[in-house]
């Protein structure tokens, strides 16, 4: 009692210690993912880098889930779209708890990630798909407003006017001013183009001075671009003013894309200046170009570098928890050997007992069987001749009689019949079977030559004997067969017996009743085989094999 009391106290401890370890560790992985929200671009992906791994350790798939999808929006914004993608579609697999709040948020701001970073691959097919999953799971009226306008562009894209418009439509409900001169450009930019004797002029103007009042510079380079499309076949001066207020903009906030953009606009439409222009757009492509790369390696290169600490780490940790397993490891053993010693007395004591009770059952097991095969069997066939034969000899089966008699004598005492002297086993099988055979039954043989039976053990053909005595009794019994046909055939160092009658069969369930299950006893002491054929139209087919010797 004493030492089970231990182990329960040091299952306590293992408890106690894993609990506190699992408080620390979720500490540090929300220090590394509130620090990582404070920052931008690279430091940022690091320490949500290392979030992940943090929640990993502790098994936080929501935590893993939502540093991942803040890891592939970072890709996204510095141009590794197709990274992002992929670290997106990493990241939901760990949001697997959609009834969790935070959980369908990030989901929503994974798909919608996934649907921009499509979009800048002119993949507008799949960038619907992942704007429409971003809506199912869209709460906020803020979220919702931005994935109806995303998925708008992304239709418009594909000259789906219709469902864009519609889309349009829903996100002006929003009150946030912003949002709404965002729909609002969208809305007359697709009107536009689906009918080009459309004015969007009004809604365009009305959309650029909400921006410019809240001094959106993002917004107003999108309503610049907008307006400098509209002018491209009306009036190239006011397209051309349009493009160059973008630039100007687009340096203003920082955005290179915005830059690039108006440039490609301005080289179309200024042609005294085009070579100026043409060239600043080329310097600054490349730029864009190797600041993708650079980032693009830059992401692989944190993921590794925070891995491998993370490795190093993890050693270090399981380092300093050996010796304490080795210390803990022994007590666990000592307490477990000591119980193990006392259920293995129990249980030795318990299993000695029962084999006893075994023994006994196996030897009247075996006498019950010895009387069913040598008495039962013997006696039947006596009384099938008899019925069977119209003149039979009285003087032949008293003999057969007290021969069963003499076999169940000698069961009775345990002793070896093999003194007694017997026929030739073909002889014998050939009589057995002719004893079966009478005006409602007709028996066949082929094959049973003395020949046939050379070098077989006398083990073996008494077994083969009784499965052949057994068949038969359960075909007297159950069959009402006819007719009933026993081919014997050796090849090599083997014997096979196929028998088969035109009775009733036997069903597969029950193939193992009817006194059968002692056949397939005996071919398993002289490692032979039988296959049952059920499947005939009529009657039974049963294939005997076995070894020689």
């Amino acid at each position: 009692m004493k030492n089970y009391f231990l182990f329960i106290l040091l299952i306590l401890l293992f408890s106690c210690s894993k609990e506190t370890s699992n408080i620390k560790d979720d500490s540090i992985a929300n220090t590394y993912y509130k620090k990582a929200k404070k920052l931008t671009g690279d430091s940022a992906y690091y320490y949500y880098n290392l979030a992940k791994n943090s929640y990993l350790d502790i098994k936080d798939s929501s935590g893993v889930g939502r540093s991942l999808v803040n890891m592939a929006i970072i890709q996204q914004e510095n141009g590794d779209y197709y990274g992002s993608i992929e670290t997106s579609l990493e990241g939901n697999r760990y949001l697997k708890n959609v009834n969790d709040t935070i959980v369908r948020a990030t989901l929503g701001s994974s798909y919608n990630n996934m649907g921009i970073s499509s979009s800048y691959l002119y993949d507008y097919e799949n960038a619907i798909k992942f704007y429409t999953e971003a809506l199912k799971y869209a709460k906020t009226p803020a979220d919702i407003t931005l994935y109806q306008n995303n998925l708008g562009d992304a239709l418009v894209s594909l000259k789906e006017y219709k469902a864009a418009e519609q889309n349009f439509i829903l996100a002006l409900r929003t009150k946030d001013k912003l949002s709404y001169a965002r729909a609002l450009n969208n809305l007359a930019r697709a009107r536009f183009d689906e009918n080009s004797n459309y004015d969007p002029l009004p809604e365009l103007y009305k959309a650029l001075k909400i921006r410019e009042e809240n001094n959106n510079l993002l917004g107003q380079n999108s309503s610049y671009a907008t307006l400098s499309d509209y002018f491209l076949d009306k009036d190239k001066e006011k397209a051309l003013e349009y493009a160059k207020k973008m630039l100007a903009v687009s340096i203003q906030s920082g955005s290179e894309e915005d830059q690039l953009q108006a440039l490609q606009k301005i080289v179309k439409l200024d042609k005294e200046n085009y070579l100026k222009y043409f060239t600043e757009f080329q310097i600054l492509n490349e730029s864009l170009q190797i600041s993708k790369t650079k980032s693009k390696n830059q992401f692989a290169i944190v993921r590794y570098e925070v891995k491998q600490q993370n490795d190093r780490y993890q050693k270090l940790v399981e380092d300093n928890k050996f010796d304490r397993i080795k210390r803990n490891f022994a007590i666990s053993i000592l307490v477990i050997v000591l119980i193990a010693g006392i259920f293995w007395y129990r249980k030795r004591k318990i299993r000695l007992e029962q084999e006893k009770e075994l023994e006994i059952k196996n030897t009247q097991l075996k006498l019950s069987k010895k009387v069913h095969d040598v008495v039962a069997n013997g006696i039947y066939q006596v009384m099938t001749k008899i019925e069977n034969q119209e003149h039979f000899d009285k003087i032949k089966a008293l003999d057969e009689l007290e021969f069963v008699y003499e076999k169940s004598r000698d069961i009775s005492y345990e002793k070896s019949d093999n003194s007694i002297e017997e026929k030739d086993i073909s002889e014998k099988i050939s009589e057995l079977i002719g004893s079966f055979k009478n005006e409602s039954v007709n028996t066949y043989i082929a094959g049973n030559e003395k020949m046939l039976w050379e070098n077989v053990s006398k083990t073996t053909q008494d077994e083969v004997y009784q499965i052949i005595r057994e068949l038969l009794v359960n075909m007297r019994k159950h069959s009402g067969a006819t007719t009933v046909s026993f081919r014997f055939e050796r090849t090599e160092n083997n014997i096979s017996i196929n028998y088969s009658d035109n009775g009733v069969g036997i069903p597969g369930d029950v193939l193992y009743k009817n006194g059968l299950s002692s056949t397939v006893s005996r071919i398993e002491n002289i490692s032979g085989a039988i296959i049952f054929d059920t499947k005939t139209e009529k009657g039974l087919k049963i294939n005997i094999s076995f070894p020689v010797s």
